[in-house]
């Protein structure tokens, strides 16, 4: 594939960043895991792997803005343009040892995600895409699943853990989505359960209580590999509500009102 000049900033930057977390991650196997040692070098890891970023990203295009999940937001003097940036999605992961995380990077202009790398070095899986443009494994065209039958489909679900709300609301979701489906899964990096919708190695997914940077890139690539994206009010509003179902076109449709179902209902 052809990558533009601003697409290969981005791989460089998130490819650099991974180098960085490959070679933290096979150190952090090797620590006792508890939640003093293991954590704070995490935490160090994550933090080492965004100043790649934004030195690599800030080098090359001067004055974008960023919105950062360890820095926060970065004012710029390009008021068009603004980086959406995760270093390390899925920490819980990479603290035990579990090969499923990524370096997540969007770039946003004029309010509209235009670009997207998601890169797992764990696994050496680079995906990417452009508006327009497609969307790519390792140079590798993607489509999403056609599978049009929910008894079918494997969905991707987020889990709200100790110190994130609505347990109550999310097992309501659950239960309708489990009478449903040939099977769920959660991965523990949202970037990488869209990036598994773009490829068709999941049919669908849904979350809520997400940040901006989570998602970004991951909703980009669904759409790019011909798939859908809403809210869970089925509207546009993923990156101000943190919420996101995805699917193709049928399965994304059938999942939002099984998800929406009151439990009374079943």
């Amino acid at each position: 594939m052809a990558r533009s000049a601003l697409l290969n900033v981005m791989v460089q930057a998130a490819m650099k960043a991974g180098r960085s977390l490959s070679r933290d991650f096979g150190e952090v196997q090797n620590l006792q895991v508890s939640m003093k040692g293991p954590g704070d070098y995490v935490s160090q890891a994550d933090r080492k792997a965004e100043e790649i970023v934004f030195a690599e990203l800030s080098k090359a295009r001067p004055g974008y803005a960023f919105l950062m999940e360890e820095r926060g937001a970065v004012e710029g003097e390009d008021s068009q343009h603004r980086w959406l940036v995760d270093p390390l999605d899925g920490t819980t992961n990479f603290l035990h040892g579990i090969p499923l995380f990524s370096v997540s990077i969007a770039l946003e202009r004029q309010g509209q995600i235009v670009a997207g790398v998601i890169y797992n070095p764990a696994m050496d899986e680079l995906y990417t895409a452009e508006r327009g443009g497609g969307a790519f494994m390792n140079d590798r065209r993607l489509r999403v699943a056609g599978r049009s039958k929910m008894t079918d489909a494997v969905i991707g679900c987020g889990v709200p853990h100790l110190g994130r709300g609505q347990h109550g609301n999310f097992l309501i979701e659950l239960r309708n989505v489990m009478a449903e489906v040939s099977g769920i899964r959660r991965l523990g990096s949202v970037a990488l359960d869209l990036a598994y919708v773009a490829a068709g190695r999941m049919d669908g997914f849904w979350e809520t209580g997400l940040s901006s940077w989570d998602i970004a890139a991951g909703t980009l690539l669904v759409r790019e590999a011909g798939g859908f994206v809403s809210d869970m009010s089925g509207g546009q509003d993923m990156l101000d509500n943190g919420e996101v179902v995805a699917g193709n076109e049928l399965i994304q449709r059938v999942l939002l009102k099984t998800v929406k179902k009151p439990l009374s209902s079943r």
